[in-house]
């Protein structure tokens, strides 16, 4: 019994257990649990979080190797997402006893900012970037992408427009109604004089004005006529005006155009459900 003592003692024995621990080859009850969900202790997950990140250290120059074979390169690969997957299992657990959260982390990019293929889901690491069929996977990928952005680049310029792009806002300050009046006048003019010089009738005589109609049609008219002198939202109030003449059961408010958020309001929308977004992750909300 003492010699046993004195061999555990000894300084090789506790060379071997320090080396038997960092390999993850320690005591049956010292050894990782296969569930982190068992874990209750805080300070142990964080522990075996440590363990893990030093294997995928040794894992990641070990897939480095140039005398690996083509298998064992897989094989080791495969270890290194069964880790990273065992990691991610380890840091839910903290979060989850109220540690720190590990997860919170920024997407890898490359050098023009884009995320770099392999990146979510199975991941690729060393020389498994050169297996065969694997580089084929990442070189398809990336001409994927760039037939993306080619064809994003084309359509940018139709996206994210404003009412005016779809010309919500031609009748808005009137130019538009005045510049239709002046050439049906200009076309009512020829028209007139046109036939008159068919039917041999004197062109002398007054143009008389478009017949525009009686009752509602008046209204329509006076619709037009209140639009270049007023502003875009009097202009539309008219003509909900005039159109509920003719519609019994709407209201001048029922026929408003709707009005269209500008891409400045939008954008601020979209930043302010980003910070809550933001918030909700930090505080744990």
């Amino acid at each position: 019994m003492a010699r046993n003592e004195e061999k555990a003692q000894s300084m090789l024995y506790r060379f071997r257990e320090a080396q038997a621990a960092e390999l993850g080859l320690g005591t049956r009850a010292d050894r990782r649990p296969k569930m982190a969900s068992a874990c209750k202790s805080l300070r142990e997950c964080e522990r075996w979080r440590g363990e893990i990140l030093r294997e995928l250290s040794r894992k990641v120059s070990k897939i480095q190797d140039a005398g690996l074979t083509d298998y064992e390169v897989r094989d080791v690969n495969d270890e290194i997402n069964k880790l990273m997957r065992e990691k991610r299992h380890w840091e839910n657990q903290i979060i989850a006893l109220g540690g720190a959260n590990y997860r919170r982390n920024v997407a890898m990019l490359d050098d023009d900012g884009k995320e770099v293929p392999g990146t979510k889901g199975y991941k690729y690491f060393g020389r498994a970037k050169d297996l065969p069929g694997v580089r084929e996977l990442f070189q398809s990928k990336k001409q994927e992408q760039e037939e993306e952005n080619q064809a994003l680049s084309f359509y940018s310029k139709f996206m994210n427009q404003g009412p005016a792009y779809f010309g919500d806002l031609d009748e808005a300050n009137g130019k538009l109604l005045e510049h239709e009046r002046e050439a049906e006048e200009k076309e009512w003019t020829d028209e007139y004089t046109n036939v008159r010089e068919i039917l041999d009738l004197p062109i002398d005589d007054p143009i008389p004005d478009i017949p525009r109609g009686s009752g509602k049609d008046v209204e329509m008219d006076a619709a037009d006529s209140v639009a270049p002198s007023s502003g875009g939202a009097d202009s539309m109030r008219a003509h909900a005006n005039a159109a509920a003449a003719y519609v019994g059961f709407l209201s001048p408010e029922d026929l408003m155009s709707p009005r269209l958020p500008t891409r400045e309001e939008m954008e601020g929308v979209l930043l302010a459900l980003r910070k809550q977004a933001l918030v909700e992750e930090y505080f744990g909300e």
